[in-house]
């Protein structure tokens, strides 16, 4: 019920169905669709033809005189009732013990930075529904999949946001204390099992903008090195990225895995085998291939959150990770941090093994909307962590903490009171920030005066 239009669409199966006319063969059907609708419901809501082929259906029922078994195939409780729930269930955050934790960067732990980050990659990689990978699979591409774009730029804003904390230091000292950090991260990343927020991470540290810069990396211990050089072992492409296969095997439980390595072998093994065998019979052995590959994804999702998560920290996080820029901009970060005539022992073996870039094209560029959402939100976490008389106001000395936890520079802010800072100036402080660094334009910031803020869970 669920692979068979990687081979036919359910419309031509209904046609097939529509030259066997039985009365008998009628009602069999009817009961066949109800447990389909029941069970693989999100089809319907995927496939609008697959909808207006039911309501077809139900007419044709009605013409042959068993009008009676017309509520077996209708497709409109699918809304009216909670079957939908998993497609947009949130995930819940362990609270048996609450927990403070610091929103600046340079405060916080490695392990609730990891904790963190694996938050938000299992409430985006959770949300990718069986159709959404059958759609990559038959398509090769995120066109029109918004739900895995969304899982993509996730991990690709993660990679990006790594490059510009190291790079947003001023000092070699300082910007291999970043480095050395998210080693740190890496490390509880890799104790967590979350290795696509692993990749990204790594896959930041090792992007040539924080390779080359050789002053840094005469900052940076030895052993942190070796810690380096290991994962970026782990995650390597070689052998066709044998050894994450090994260590992803070996977990058990709780575990995110490389999202584009097992993509990838879906595409392989949806294109390596024919549909068809001889006598035109269906290839059931690849639908059932497939179905193993794709379930066994979707199995994950349902793992239980190992961590607590704190959600002003989460509405710090995702806003950072609201910023956008391109290539070139984070090559003329690098080279003002370093000029080229900088000499030192490279921060990357001689040959770095290859780590994945099997999204490149998709960026995290979020709509005004959203971003306005953010800003809301992290804000309001800020004055409920800093403004402890609760007048409205925060210190020039918290709000300079709080900024050089982004990873870009503002410009400087006038105060309404001697040495502090209002509600309304860090709001249009961070809605100007974010809309020139997610590139939507100066005017963009404009647009938020009257925008309503609903206090609800990330969406």
């Amino acid at each position: 019920l669920t692979m068979h239009q990687f081979i036919i669409s359910s419309f031509s199966t209904y046609l097939n169905a529509l030259e066997k006319k039985s009365s008998m063969l009628c009602v069999k059907i009817c009961y066949f669709v109800r447990y389909w609708i029941t069970e693989f419901w999100v089809m319907f809501k995927m496939d609008s033809k697959l909808s207006k082929t039911m309501e077809e259906f139900q007419e044709l029922v009605k013409a042959n005189g068993v009008e009676l078994h017309c509520h077996l195939i209708d497709t409109t409780q699918i809304n009216s009732r909670d079957w939908s729930r998993k497609l947009t269930q949130r995930v819940k955050a362990n609270t048996s013990k609450k927990r403070k934790v610091s929103l600046l960067f340079d405060h916080l732990e490695p392990e609730e930075l990891s904790d963190h980050l694996t938050y938000l990659e299992f409430k985006s990689f959770r949300r990718i529904s069986f159709s959404d990978y059958q759609n990559y699979i038959m398509n090769s591409c995120v066109k029109e999949n918004p739900t895995m774009e969304r899982s993509i730029a996730l991990c690709n804003g993660i990679s990006q946001w790594v490059q510009l904390m190291v790079l947003s230091r001023p000092t070699p000292q300082l910007r291999a204390e970043v480095f050395i950090k998210f080693i740190h991260v890496a490390q509880k990343l890799h104790q967590l099992q979350n290795f696509n927020t692993l990749m990204a991470v790594i896959g930041g540290l090792c992007h040539s903008s924080i390779s080359r810069l050789k002053e840094t990396s005469s900052y940076v211990p030895h052993d942190v090195i070796k810690v380096f050089n290991e994962m970026t072992e782990l995650l390597s492409s070689y052998k066709n990225y044998d050894s994450y296969r090994r260590a992803y095997n070996e977990c058990t439980s709780f575990k995110i895995p490389i999202l584009g390595v097992h993509l990838k072998d879906l595409i392989s093994l949806y294109e390596a085998m024919p549909d068809y065998l001889e006598d035109q019979k269906v290839n059931i052995y690849k639908l059932y291939s497939l179905y193993n590959h794709i379930n066994e994804l979707i199995q994950l999702q349902e793992m239980p959150l190992p961590l607590e998560a704190n959600m002003d920290l989460v509405h710090l996080l995702t806003l950072s990770l609201d910023l956008y820029y391109t290539e070139d901009e984070i090559y003329e970060l690098s080279y003002a941090r370093e000029p080229r005539s900088h000499r030192a022992a490279p921060l990357t073996p001689s040959k770095p093994p290859v780590v994945a870039d099997w999204a490149s094209g998709v960026s995290p560029k979020p709509d005004p909307k959203t971003i306005s959402k953010h800003v809301q939100r992290m804000v309001d976490s800020v004055f409920k962590n800093y403004d402890h008389d609760q007048d409205g106001y925060i210190s020039q000395e918290e709000f300079e903490k709080i900024a050089a936890s982004f990873p870009f520079s503002f410009c400087v802010m006038a105060k309404d009171w001697e040495g502090l800072i209002s509600r309304d100036e860090i709001t249009a402080y961070f809605m100007r920030a974010s809309s020139i660094y997610s590139k939507l334009g100066l005017g963009f910031a404009h647009n938020f005066q009257e925008t309503t803020y609903l206090r609800n869970e990330l969406t």
